[in-house]
Formats: C-alpha cells, sequence, structure tokens
C-alpha cells in the first residue's frame, strides 16, 4: 500500500467518489459526526455527498430532528445523528470539560456553581418546547445577573451543550435557536465507554479510512489508549498497512468499491471531513500549501487539495472564484466547471466560475 492507494480508498470511505447515500442523516450517521462550526460549508458538506441535494433538504433534517447541531467532541460543533447525540456526547465531551475548567474559571469566571445557577435559568426558559436564539437566551441569563459579555454566554452555552442539557434547534429566520435536548431529542442510543469507543472506532475507520490511530486520536479528542483500545476492540472488522512507516487502518465493508473515477475535482466547504479529520494531513496535499489553506474552502482534484475557493453571491447568481497553485488539465478544468454548477445547483442559484 502506498500514498495513492490511501487516497483513493478515502475518496471512497468518505463519500466523494460517488453520492453514495440517501439521506442527511445516512450521511452524518456514517461519519459518526461532521464538523459544524461553519454552518453553511457543513451543509455543503453533508449535500455533496446525496445525488441531487439541496441546502433546503438538509436543513429540513435539522429541523424534523433528524440530524442535530451541538458540541459533542473537542469543544467544536458538529452535526450528529439524532440516535448517537447521547453516547457520542457523553463519550467525549466531559474530558473537553474537565481540560478547559481551569481556563474558563481563570479567563471568564465560570465554573460549576456558575453553570448550575445557569442551567437553573436556561431549563426554565426553555421547558415546554420552547426555543430561544442566542440573543434571547443571554437576556433571559442577564435578567438573572448572570454576566454574558464577550465569550462568557457562548461559554456557559457551549458547557451546558456538552454536559447534554442544551442543543441547538434550527433555525428561525437568520437565527440558530437552542432547546433543550431532553424535550429536542426525547431518545437516543445509550452506550458505556467500552462499547462506545468500539463504536467510534468502527464509524471512524469505516468513514475516515484508511487513518492511522493518531488520526483517529486528533479527530475525537481521545487519549492513545483510549483509541488503542476502540481499534482493539473492531480489529476484526478493519484491515491494516504499513505506509511509510505508519500504520493505517480502514474497513473493507466501508470502503465499498474502490474504483475512482478520474479527474474527480470537488469543491470542499471549510472544515469538511476530508481535510480536518486527520492529524496528518500531508498526504493530501503539498507541503508548501500554506496549513490553513487546508481548512478554508478547498478545491480537492484525485484526493490532493490543490488551491482555495471563494464564492461572491450577486443578484441571481453565485460567482466561484478559485485560487490553484497547480495548472489543471483540460479534462479537470472541465470537472471543475460542473463542480461549480453542482455546488450553484445546491444552493439553489447558478453559479459560474470566475474566470
Amino acid at each position: 500500500m502506498d500514498a495513492a492507494d490511501v487516497l483513493r480508498l478515502r475518496l471512497v470511505s468518505q463519500g466523494l467518489a460517488r453520492a453514495a447515500f440517501r439521506t442527511p442523516e445516512d450521511v452524518v450517521s456514517w461519519f459518526g459526526a461532521v464538523q459544524a462550526q461553519d454552518y453553511l460549508g457543513a451543509l455543503w458538506a453533508i449535500g455533496q455527498r446525496l445525488p441531487n441535494a439541496t441546502e433546503a433538504q438538509i436543513e429540513a433534517a435539522e429541523a424534523r430532528r433528524a440530524i442535530v447541531r451541538l458540541w459533542p467532541m473537542r469543544g467544536t460543533l458538529h452535526f450528529v445523528a439524532a440516535d448517537d447525540v447521547r453516547w457520542i456526547t457523553q463519550l467525549l465531551a466531559p474530558r473537553v470539560l474537565a481540560r478547559n475548567a481551569a481556563r474558563l474559571k481563570r479567563e471568564v469566571e465560570v465554573d460549576s456553581r456558575v453553570v448550575a445557577r445557569c442551567r437553573e435559568v436556561v431549563r426554565r426558559a426553555l421547558e415546554g418546547g420552547r426555543r430561544l436564539d442566542r440573543k434571547d437566551l443571554y437576556a433571559v441569563l442577564e435578567a438573572r445577573r448572570i454576566r454574558t459579555g464577550g465569550s462568557r454566554g457562548l461559554h456557559i452555552l457551549g458547557w451546558l451543550a456538552m454536559e447534554g442539557t442544551l442543543c441547538l434547534a434550527g433555525r428561525s429566520g437568520k437565527q440558530h435557536t437552542f432547546a433543550l435536548l431532553d424535550e429536542w431529542i426525547p431518545v437516543s442510543t445509550k452506550l458505556d465507554r467500552d462499547a462506545g469507543l468500539a463504536e467510534l472506532a468502527r464509524r471512524y475507520f469505516s468513514s475516515h479510512g484508511p487513518a492511522t490511530r493518531r488520526d483517529f486520536m486528533w479527530w475525537a479528542g481521545i487519549t492513545a489508549k483510549d483509541a488503542q483500545a476502540g481499534i482493539d476492540a473492531t480489529h476484526a472488522s478493519l484491515s491494516h498497512a504499513l505506509v511509510d512507516g505508519d500504520e493505517y487502518w480502514w474497513r473493507e465493508a466501508g470502503a465499498r468499491q474502490s474504483v475512482v473515477r478520474a479527474p474527480l475535482v470537488r469543491l470542499l466547504p471549510a472544515f469538511d471531513e476530508y481535510t480536518v479529520a486527520y492529524h496528518d494531513r500531508s498526504v493530501i496535499a503539498d507541503a508548501r500549501l500554506p496549513k490553513m489553506s487546508l481548512l478554508n474552502p478547498a478545491v480537492m482534484v484525485n484526493g490532493r487539495i490543490i488551491g482555495n475557493w471563494t464564492r461572491r453571491l450577486e443578484r441571481n447568481r453565485a460567482v466561484v472564484a478559485a485560487n490553484l497553485r497547480e495548472k489543471m488539465s483540460r479534462a479537470e478544468s472541465l470537472e471543475l466547471k460542473a463542480a461549480v454548477s453542482s455546488y450553484g445547483r445546491f444552493i439553489g442559484l447558478e453559479a459560474v466560475l470566475d474566470p
């Protein structure tokens, strides 16, 4: 196995080689969690792994509670399938809270006593199925003389989400709203720690593999011991091979067909799972490419990141500008135009490539 094999298998397992899913929740469940602090980018991350998806279709899945946006891992917003909300959050979020406790106390004067008071206030404000946006929740807290200025309010809401009190509950107009998790998603799967680590490893290496143990640790925000425990519990279903001295794991059943049509060109959003979910990203990009270029909206050609893209919304169309660091072949250029058109269909506008 070599780096080219890693790229080929990842394109298939990541759902980028072909639209292999039927619904938004299929995509999110396959990955375990899809990074989503860039909301519109996350919608596109899910949408381009579906056939003929639209932005409205992904938001509808959130509105019908099939997928949920919250802070389950690494202290970062992700979409998670409704049935996975509790076991993933309970497995991964406590470590984030413990690691950040001293800093939050020192920098914004938030600790468990403050959060206990906020929890009661927020529960009373939201109980009965109510949804409030962040501004309104801040007003409720301020009315009880709980300061939310600066980043204090966001840290409070994040803590409440990581402990399982809150979740995001879709948009009302342009504003994202919060609800009580136990009311928004009253029932979901629960797993003990060992079963959770095994399931997390199965999801990760099925959807992101081939990947290393260190990649898994980075993505999940777990220790080397826990990562190895997850691998050990599911290794019978995993394939593995050495590539340049590193051991890579993947799930053959998850990789489905391994043939990838070339050229394959995709417009990846910021923080797409293809770019963000690995500790070592050297296999997908030239070392000269700035690190943040991989986390910004990226142009992917045959598995490698060769540049970035931006969009400009005009009255009746979207104009996509590609900043490429490598010259494209004619066939690749045609595929880039097709990718731009696909993105336009997703957002409901004609999309053209800026010449």
